[in-house]
């Protein structure tokens, strides 16, 4: 199941793959893989340019509307938790599909939600929706996509981020159309909807639709990631890279306004890191594919992130696009690849799947803490450069740890 112990090669062979192709089979899965991506993203993103509006009409405190966007992080991470019993239950095909019925019917809410509990409630109701889905994809992916792993996560995670890209551009304008914040919000139920076909049709009466089916299969490896060491590493890995994003989101346009832009140009700032992280998060797994030992790639995503924090603290002035578009590309590569990583860890697919949903488990929870840690250094401070220094030393620190995901340490972390 595990790779060798013995010496692997810095390139995996690909002679198969490299011959066949992709099949029109493949791009539907693909195409599949995209629509549900979109959806994970726009319930947070879709909050903060309509937040001012929010705040009025429902009263919400500056805290309770920031938990708005923090509820869902740490419902993801804790509802990854529940993934390995969701698969068992109804099996991972099915999962999606309750995460996608999650979202939509959370979204769909929010047309109708006039208090702050309700909007905090339909938060909590969708980010369990995406972290089914997040949790029981990839495993879905691995099983389908054996031989093709960093592409169908590299396409997964760049669908991810640009759906928060449309998330925090299309709501506002939704809304002014409308005349109604509440348009703006629940006009993501509509993709999730579509979302839900397209997968129902994908894979109805496929082997594993059913929970039955794993029944059927060989019973999988004994596992408990809880008492796994690499787990916790990865999770924590994880966790901590990703909080330099929700640092980003919640902090950067305030940073630059605070040096004199424009709530415009602070925001316009914001949508180029997704720009960035979207594309980073499709071509360095890419990048990667042909090589076994994904050290490297994760560095050089570090590298860049680390390069655009240094930036901020340094000259932040000088070039704030470059800057931002740097960190942004190490942000999205590294968070693909490091998925693709703790998927490399185990030939099978369910535990794989295990590992990964522990990794965003572990991950999220960390994710979202970061923010307010770098919102409490900003108050200590009195600015965003300590906070700013503190992430940078994460980063290095992160660096340093690449280097233990060694391919010969996959077959002893079990």
């Amino acid at each position: 199941m595990n790779l060798p112990s013995s010496a692997t090669p810095s390139r995996v062979s690909t002679n198969d793959t490299a011959r066949a192709g992709l099949t029109w089979h493949d791009v539907v899965w693909l195409g599949a893989i995209v629509v549900i991506g979109i959806n994970l993203r726009p319930l947070l993103t879709s909050i903060s340019p309509l937040m001012t509006t929010i705040r009025e009409a429902t009263g919400l405190s500056f805290y309770g509307a920031s938990l708005l966007t923090s509820l869902p992080v740490v419902a993801m991470g804790v509802g990854a938790f529940g993934a390995a019993a969701l698969t068992r239950s109804v099996g991972e095909t099915r999962g999606v599909s309750l995460g996608l019925l999650a979202i939509a019917f959370a979204c769909a809410a929010r047309a109708v939600a006039s208090s702050g509990a309700a909007l905090l409630a339909t938060a909590l109701f969708a980010g369990a929706g995406v972290a089914a889905i997040q949790a029981l994809l990839p495993a879905v992916i691995k099983q389908r996509f054996a031989a093709r792993v960093p592409l169908a996560m590299g396409v997964f995670s760049a669908s991810i981020m640009g759906g928060g890209g449309l998330g925090a551009s299309l709501s506002p304008w939704v809304s002014r159309v409308a005349q109604s914040w509440h348009a703006g919000l629940a006009v993501w139920a509509l993709p999730a909807c579509i979302a839900l076909a397209c997968w129902w049709l994908l894979t109805r009466g496929q082997p594993g639709h059913h929970a039955a089916a794993h029944s059927a299969a060989a019973p999988a490896p004994a596992f408990s990631p809880w008492t796994t060491r690499r787990a916790w590493t990865l999770g924590l890995y994880f966790g901590i890279v990703n909080g330099g994003y929700t640092s980003l989101v919640a902090w950067l346009p305030a940073f630059y306004q605070q040096r004199g832009a424009s709530v415009e140009a602070s925001g316009s700032l914001l949508a180029a890191m997704t720009v960035f992280q979207a594309v980073a998060a499709l071509l360095l797994p890419l990048a990667a594919a042909s090589f076994r030992d994904r050290r490297p790639w994760l560095v050089l995503g570090l590298s860049a992130q680390l390069a655009g924090v240094l930036g901020l603290i340094v000259w932040p002035d000088a070039a704030p696009l470059l800057w931002v578009g740097m960190a942004g590309a190490g942000l999205g590569g590294v968070f693909s690849l490091s998925l693709v990583t703790a998927m490399d860890h185990s030939a099978d697919h369910r535990v794989a799947g295990q590992l990964v949903a522990f990794t965003q488990g572990v991950g999220f929870i960390v994710a979202a803490v970061a923010p307010l840690v770098a919102g409490i250094v900003r108050g200590w401070s009195g600015g965003f450069v300590a906070a700013w220094i503190m992430l940078a030393g994460c980063i290095a620190a992160m660096i340093a740890v690449t280097l233990v995901f060694s391919p010969r340490s996959y077959s002893r972390w079990l």
